[in-house]
């Protein structure tokens, strides 16, 4: 069943057919039920990528105690190019490394950065292409309304 349950996931996160599951690197959904996640693919080279961690490092700061979770996926090829963005961002939440492309291809992410936003009935609700400043306010609301949401019972 929650296999069942993580492919209909991605298959709602991709807005496309059931995509198929690789088996690593690893993104598991079901870790994070009865919370919001913010999943971001992003890559040392991505412009945008550098306006957005400091982004998703406020909102994981002032949002973690009430149940956001966010998980940065890292696409680079070379480790080392997205270690160096790391130390000079220094971000405190989830990294995943994909350098092989299992997760982009996954979720048929097509720019970068790309964010998908879950609520916590583990349901796709909202996806960004890109990371556009003059829209920080609207991604802050996405997610205080997500976390204004009861999560449901079992």
């Amino acid at each position: 069943m929650k296999r069942h349950l993580r492919h209909l996931l991605l298959a709602l996160l991709s807005f496309t057919a059931l995509p198929a599951v690789s088996a690593t690197p690893v993104l598991d959904l079901d870790t994070y039920k009865g919370k919001v996640v913010y999943v971001d693919f992003w890559a040392s080279w991505c412009g945008p990528c550098r306006q957005s961690f400091p982004w998703m490092t406020a909102m994981h700061n002032k949002y973690s105690k009430d149940g956001l979770v966010v998980v940065a996926v890292n696409v680079d090829q070379e480790k080392a190019k997205a270690d160096a963005f790391l130390r000079e961002f220094q971000p405190a939440f989830t990294l995943i490394f994909d350098s092989k492309g299992t997760l982009t291809t996954d979720y048929k992410v097509q720019t970068m950065p790309s964010s998908y936003l879950i609520g916590r009935d583990g349901k796709p609700r909202f996806r960004h292409l890109g990371f556009h400043d003059a829209k920080r306010d609207l991604y802050e609301k996405e997610l205080r309304d997500l976390l204004a949401e009861k999560a449901a019972t079992p």
